[in-house]
């Protein structure tokens, strides 16, 4: 190799060390996110209280393929969103284990 292959393989090294460094601390943690709101998501079950994207507690009344009713207040009004505008399930599930 001449010089001028090592010098621009050098100057690309900087380059290349940010992106990885950018994978490992950003890209890669907000992919296991996703995929674990997904998941929650999936797994919602009737009479689990979930808190929407904007801020609305309910209790799921019925599950539609992408869109759930849910009950809200004491005076048990039923409001119909979108499965993506749930933003936490509050309901405690068992994680199911498996002995290997």
């Amino acid at each position: 190799m001449n010089d001028q292959t090592t010098a621009t393989m050098m100057s690309l090294l900087p380059l290349i060390l940010i992106f990885v460094i950018f994978y490992f601390m950003l890209i890669r943690p907000q992919k296991k996110r996703d995929k674990e709101t997904a998941r929650m998501r999936a797994n919602l079950e009737v009479g689990d209280e979930i808190v929407t994207v904007g801020g609305i507690i309910g209790t799921v009344v019925v599950i539609k393929d992408d869109h759930l009713i849910i009950e809200t207040g004491s005076d048990r009004s039923k409001v119909r969103i979108t499965r993506w505008a749930v933003q936490a399930n509050n309901t405690p599930h068992e994680v199911a284990t498996t002995k290997k």
